[in-house]
């Protein structure tokens, strides 16, 4: 059975470590603030100004003042601070955050990425993606692997307005998880979702990618 939105979550929390500090996209990557291993120490950063985020809270405990850049509203952690948005893009571009965790429309085989707008659709911009993709030390991509169209979302070139190029260092979709080395080398498909089999992935996968299971 291919994963499920939180199993991806869960499947990319197990990319974190301990004193890492991590910011997370909105949409299932938000959704992996729930499943960082008990012991571990990992500061949530948001771009709208705040470190120290916590889990979703539970419904009637909601503090509408409490948010992350997705607009949902969110928990703190013990020792959580609060700041401007131009400090927290600082800590973007400086290269303080360890690891982001992004959705994405489309990745190409060279680790393009394309996930802040679709042509014809109204869209507010691209947030802090750009940002993110160009100062964070590494990026994980988890997204479904094919369209509602069911085109391949992982492809030799993206066709949507790309958000940054040769930054993306791991995707994990709902069939297996695919990692590059470094930025010199090509995806390599290293995982695969229980049930999945590697034929079933390269069935539905346009882009060139090196199997190792």
């Amino acid at each position: 059975m291919p994963w499920k939105r939180e199993q991806l979550a869960e499947r990319a929390a197990r990319e974190l470590r301990d004193g890492y500090y991590v910011n997370l996209g909105i949409g299932i990557p938000t959704l992996v603030a729930n499943y960082i291993p008990d012991g571990m120490q990992v500061v949530l950063q948001s771009e709208n100004g705040m470190l120290g985020i916590g889990p979703f809270p539970y419904e009637g405990e909601e503090d509408p003042d409490l948010i992350n850049a997705g607009k949902q509203t969110i928990t703190a952690v013990p020792g959580s601070s609060y700041f401007s948005s131009a400090d927290s893009f600082a800590m973007i571009r400086g290269g303080h955050i360890n690891l982001t965790v992004l959705g994405a429309m489309e990745v190409s085989e060279n680790g393009d990425l394309a996930n802040w707008m679709v042509p014809g659709k109204m869209v507010k911009g691209m947030g802090g993606a750009m940002d993110l993709v160009a100062g964070v030390r590494r990026v994980v991509v988890v997204m479904e692997h094919t369209a509602p169209n069911g085109t391949s979302k992982l492809k030799p070139r993206c066709e949507l307005p790309l958000t940054g190029q040769n930054v993306v260092d791991m995707v994990i979709t709902d069939l297996g998880v695919f990692q590059r080395p470094d930025r010199h080398s090509p995806f390599e498909l290293i995982e695969l979702a229980p049930g999945v089999t590697a034929q079933m992935v390269k069935e539905r996968t346009t882009a060139n990618y090196i199997a190792r299971v």
